[in-house]
């Protein structure tokens, strides 16, 4: 303390420049290697001073001719201050989500039609590092594939323009194994008014054997903590990841340390809890009750994974023949 005292009484004088750190180095550009493919939204999209928007769905004609196997994936927002987050999906050759919309042209889906026959390949939110695949790993686009921006805008004050896209750096050799992202999520909760610690749980179970490599658990505002498990076919269960702090505004994504192969019939068992009390200081509304819902003042209970399956296995192997439709319905 006199040390420190003592050089606030002289001003403060800088030492030896000798010691100081290397300054931060800012990636001027992409943070993956150079996209063999850049695919951006045609238009620019006009975001309103005030209000609230809903989000907003792009569809780009991909022009994939053949299969394309991609090892990074990076979604760069043209306007960062208005951006709120940016999911890009692969929708499927042959797939009717998005049916009505024109491509290049923002469409709003009709509620409970959000999602589809469609898989995610990459997103962005502010602090969220790139997709970069392990070699002999990648995501899968199909031929006559086409890509959908879902464009999540929050107004500021000002008026602008964003017009984002997603740089493509494709797998040099056909890999040996496919990654996926799927998720357990609860769509039907409903968060009482000035509940402090409201529990809500979700599964996921694999009708195939699968690797686990990451997790990703996503609530908003109320949010307070969340938790994966494996149940195991013998009974066994497994602790997975706790995050007993959960932060709207730090949001993370946790890579396993090793990977982790799951058997055929293991459930991935998600538990929840959210604090809808006025002791919560980032609730927007302590007296109302809260349900699924886009915007951030809404709730949303997913826990998200990153799996690997062998490259030619078919994805319908995946989950339970009984909750095809079911999960189809909530992509």
């Amino acid at each position: 303390m006199d040390t420190i005292n003592a050089w606030v009484s002289a001003g403060a004088p800088e030492g030896d420049r000798r010691d100081l750190p290397k300054p931060a180095v800012y990636v001027e550009g992409w943070n993956i290697e150079k996209p063999d493919l850049e695919i951006e939204m045609p238009n620019a999209f006009a975001v309103p001073s005030s209000g609230t928007i809903d989000y907003q769905y792009i569809v780009v004609t991909g022009k994939f001719t053949e299969d394309r196997w991609v090892q990074m994936a990076e979604v760069r927002p043209g306007n960062r201050a208005l951006v709120h987050h940016v999911i890009a999906f692969v929708r499927n050759p042959g797939s009717k989500w998005l049916s009505e919309a024109v491509p290049g042209v923002p469409f709003v889906p009709k509620k409970g039609s959000e999602g589809g026959a469609s898989e995610f390949l990459a997103g962005f939110a502010p602090g969220a590092p790139p997709e970069k695949l392990a070699p002999g790993r990648g995501k899968l686009i199909k031929a006559g594939s086409d890509i959908v921006f879902q464009m999540h805008y929050t107004a500021n004050g000002s008026t602008g323009t964003d017009k984002t896209k997603v740089g493509l750096v494709f797998a040099k050799e056909t890999p040996a194994e496919r990654v996926l992202t799927v998720g357990a999520l609860n769509r039907k909760f409903v968060i009482p008014a000035g509940a402090p610690n409201h529990a809500v749980d979700s599964e996921l179970e694999f009708a195939s054997e699968v690797k686990l490599l990451s997790l990703f658990p996503h609530m908003h505002l109320r949010g307070k903590d969340f938790q994966f498990r494996a149940v195991y076919p013998t009974g066994e269960s497994q602790a997975l990841l706790n995050v007993p702090r959960y932060d709207f505004n730090w949001q993370l994504g946790y890579e396993l340390q090793q990977e982790l192969t799951l058997p055929k019939g293991t459930r991935i068992a998600c538990s929840a809890h959210f604090d809808n009390s006025p002791n919560n200081p980032n609730n927007p509304d302590p007296k109302t009750e809260v349900k699924w819902g886009d915007q951030s003042w809404e709730e949303m209970m997913i826990g998200f994974m990153e799996i690997a399956i062998p490259r030619d296995m078919d994805t319908k192997l995946i989950f339970p023949e009984k909750k095809q439709e079911k999960r189809a319905a909530s992509d």
